[in-house]
């Protein structure tokens, strides 16, 4: 199977199917997913990230299924509309807490952070509050947490949807360009179609219960 995220005929939902899911995205591609509200897009993440099963199908990640796999042991990271920091941890340690729960020495661990805040633009925030953080600063921080322990894909659900319009779209697109700098595979849910445009050449939209293509520039 080719590198990157699969999934086969997967249906989530609560009891009832919701959405069916049938998509292969090659590594290193972010993709858009659109709907409305109830449709199944902040379930098929949950499913994906593991916090909740799936009904039927199969997930896999690099070759290596993970359907039935423990959160913990999925590697797939997630970043959401909130950035969720820790308000008790600088900066730098909140892009620390996963590679410590990894067991990644607090030296290297510390090297690896700064790194990634250089990366995003934020050298010279390590030891801040994240409450100094702006809006846009603090959904990096965010993102560099999720991206840290090096998961296999990263989902991210609406998460600028909080930012003023120019804001948005101007991350999303940065934001995808550090992705595809790291090769790493994801899955950005949105209400905005210009945001989904600044992301990716590939924009779905759920419609009946199932992914449909909606923009797919290399097909």
């Amino acid at each position: 199977m080719a590198l990157g995220l699969h999934l086969q005929q997967v249906q989530v939902g609560y009891g009832e199917p919701l959405l069916t899911v049938d998509l292969a995205i090659p590594a290193g591609q972010t993709i858009a997913i659109l709907g409305p509200s109830g449709c199944g897009k902040s379930t098929l993440l949950s499913s994906l990230l593991g916090s909740i099963p799936v009904l039927s199908g199969q997930i896999c990640i690099d070759g290596i299924d993970i359907t039935h796999l423990p959160i913990h042991e999925r590697r797939v990271g997630m970043v959401f509309q909130d950035p969720l920091l820790f308000t008790h941890l600088s900066v730098r340690q909140n892009v620390m807490y996963g590679l410590r729960r990894q067991g990644v020495d607090r030296g290297d661990a510390r090297k690896r952070a700064s790194s990634l805040l250089a990366w995003v633009g934020l050298a010279g925030y390590e030891d801040r509050s994240v409450l100094e953080l702006s809006g846009g600063q603090a959904q990096r921080v965010a993102l560099i947490r999720a991206l840290a322990p090096e998961p296999r894909a990263l989902l991210l659900d609406e998460p600028y949807s909080a930012l003023d319009t120019e804001l948005r779209t101007r991350l999303a697109a940065e934001v995808a360009a550090l992705l595809r700098e790291r090769q790493v595979t994801a899955i950005h849910v949105t209400h905005d179609i210009n945001e989904a445009q600044a992301i990716t050449s590939e924009v779905y939209r759920i419609e009946g219960g199932l992914l449909r293509p909606l923009i797919s520039r290399s097909r």
